[in-house]
């Protein structure tokens, strides 16, 4: 029964992600009734589903911690693609969308992805257990990323607003590539043992022995159905944007409240794979995933909206508001009291998900 159920799971996982493209294809630039904005939906969910299981089979192929590099970046290439269409297409009512979908990617990964990883590891065995000292490179750089790209424009004197002049931020995106980019090295080739599960013991657990690794040509056929998934995933969500849009002002929410319901819908597949990790004792896969969506999300969003920016009309805001440097201040503090122990019960969990909760109820309440 269990052989049969395989092919089965393998062929959705084909389809969808094909299908997924081509109604991305029909779809794209069209106001869509009632009736598609469902269709839409429900082949955007299975693309989510698809893409967790194609980036769990590259993962199972190349090991940790390529496996969890692989689906933050292919995420994040995905979102700075969309993220620039939209600049291009929203005139003067994109100049801040960058900012919102960068801090809310890392609200979203920092508290909601962390948080409910802990939440569900330590439940499910006792206590979570991760490498404090990977998980602490990777949170040091998040904070570093995020107080340059996100912080600084607000205190800037060179142009009103907070806004950076041309040279901080070109400065502002060298600076996020030459960090980001050391930090992959940093994570898969000198101090790669940073970045593996580790057991109660502190040791790295042994692998999974009713699982063997696939083929070499299946790694490589998941990874091309990967990158069709989140391009329907990410194209989708922008095809229901304009649904979302009409739903928002129509409740009479702030338009940034858009920026997270699409920041949810595209990491979704990364919150599944971190959550199904965590169910495995498998923390640092969910940590890995958490911190270094967040660093791929701003250290490739930021040069790509920066070159952007060159023949873009409109202004770009990058800089937060008071209520969301708190916010960002208060998360970077608990995120390190979080990570240097190396273990966390439920509690640090639910503190991470209540400072989630608390960005969310602030983006519908200012």
């Amino acid at each position: 029964m269990i052989a049969r159920l395989r092919p089965l799971a393998a062929q959705w996982t084909t389809v969808v992600p094909a299908l997924a493209v081509m109604l991305l294809v029909l779809t794209w630039g069209r106001d869509l009734p009632g009736w598609l904005v469902v269709v839409v939906t429900l082949v955007l969910a299975g693309s989510v589903l698809a893409a967790v299981h194609h980036a769990e089979v590259v993962a199972h192929r190349v090991g940790e911690p390529f496996g969890s590099l692989v689906l933050a970046v292919a995420v994040t290439v995905i979102e700075v693609a969309l993220i620039v269409t939209l600049m291009i297409d929203g005139g003067d009512k994109s100049a801040t969308l960058a900012r919102d979908t960068v801090f809310a990617a890392v609200m979203i990964t920092v508290n909601g992805i962390l948080g409910l990883s802990l939440l569900v590891g330590s439940l499910r065995h006792g206590t979570a257990v991760f490498n404090s000292e990977g998980t602490g490179a990777a949170l040091a750089t998040v904070a570093t990323l995020a107080t340059l790209s996100l912080v600084l424009p607000t205190f800037t004197t060179s142009k009103p607003g907070p806004e950076f002049s041309t040279v901080q931020l070109s400065f502002a995106a060298v600076s996020s590539l030459i960090l980001y980019a050391l930090f992959v090295a940093t994570q898969t080739v000198r101090h790669r043992d940073y970045f593996l599960p580790v057991s109660k013991q502190g040791e790295a657990p042994a692998p999974d022995e009713h699982a063997p690794a696939p083929s070499t040509r299946t790694a490589v056929t998941s990874l091309g159905l990967l990158g069709l998934a989140l391009v329907g995933v990410v194209g989708l969500a922008k095809g229901v944007s304009p649904t979302i849009e009409s739903g928002v002002e129509s409740a009479g929410l702030p338009h940034s409240v858009v920026g997270v319901i699409i920041a949810l819908l595209v990491l979704l597949p990364e919150t599944i794979a971190a959550v199904r990790s965590a169910r495995r004792d498998q923390v640092q896969t969910s940590m890995n995933l958490a911190l270094g969506s967040a660093m791929a999300s701003i250290g490739l969003t930021i040069p790509a909206v920066a070159l952007a920016s060159l023949w873009l009309p409109g202004p770009l805001v990058l800089g937060l508001g008071n209520t969301h440097m708190v916010l960002l201040a208060l998360t970077m503090v608990v995120g390190a009291l979080t990570v240097v122990p190396g273990r966390a019960t439920p509690l640090q969990g639910g503190v991470h998900l209540v400072l989630l909760a608390a960005y969310l109820e602030l983006a519908v309440n200012p």
